[in-house]
């Protein structure tokens, strides 16, 4: 296919390097250039979320597809073009060059026209599809997924460092905790006081941890207790 990419940051650069190495052909554009498209099978807009209607209505209609990679928007954001679609990759996309390494087999969130389908297909990905109306609550579990999960190392590596020890010095406990994930859901996995209800330990931990720590902490272990009793009620 022949494909405009509107955007130059992590997101369209990690598109362009993608899709140009199982080939595409691929141009890239800045979100100011767009009156320089051509005539390409698709646009896709690699553009921050709020801009993306602008952007859309700034692009001379066509026969092309646009589409957009926006995880929190819908389809009629890009009005008034005829063809639309949406290709929402579940992948941290931090790079470039690592960004389109995660973007070949990852798991996309595709709506509207084939040929956004055909886009996903082309990079192996694996093709999710959600109704308009739970496209919110789908992007909120991506952002709990990846943004909250980093969050969470954040306050890992707080208390390693309040204990005189390193974010590094647990990042292992954490892949096996993720792992069993994996294997067995996060229900079977889970370990921990929490999970058997020693209150004496969490107590102790309250004490022990920066009082700015612990608002974070409380809220896990609460989280924590009620993965314990789903649990406890599933399996009785």
């Amino acid at each position: 296919m022949d494909i405009a990419i509107i955007g130059t940051g992590r997101a369209g650069t990690s598109f362009a390097i993608a899709l140009e190495k199982v080939g595409h052909v691929v141009r890239q554009y800045s979100h100011d250039d767009v009156a320089a498209l051509g005539d390409p099978d698709v646009v896709l807009l690699c553009v921050p979320d709020d801009a993306i209607g602008d952007v859309a209505r700034a692009i001379r209609p066509g026969r092309f597809v646009v589409a957009h990679v926006a995880g929190s928007r819908n389809l009629d954001v890009l009005a008034p073009h005829q063809r639309l679609g949406s290709l929402h990759p579940l992948a941290v996309l931090s790079a470039g060059e690592l960004g389109a390494r995660r973007l070949h087999a990852a798991t996309y969130c595709v709506n509207g026209d084939p040929l956004v389908v055909e886009l996903a297909q082309s990079l192996e990905g694996r093709i999710i599809t959600i109704p308009d109306e739970e496209r919110t609550l789908y992007h909120a579990t991506a952002t709990v997924a990846a943004n909250h999960l980093v969050a969470l190392m954040g306050h890992v590596q707080r208390l390693s460092q309040a204990a005189g020890l390193r974010l590094e010095d647990f990042l292992d406990l954490s892949r096996q905790a993720l792992d069993d994930v994996v294997e067995f859901g996060p229900a079977k996995a889970l370990t921990g006081p929490a999970s058997r209800g020693d209150m004496a330990t969490i107590d102790a931990h309250l004490h022990a941890i920066p009082d700015e720590e612990r608002g974070t902490y409380v809220a896990l272990t609460n989280a924590a207790f009620e993965l314990s009793e789903r649990r406890t009620s599933t399996s009785s």
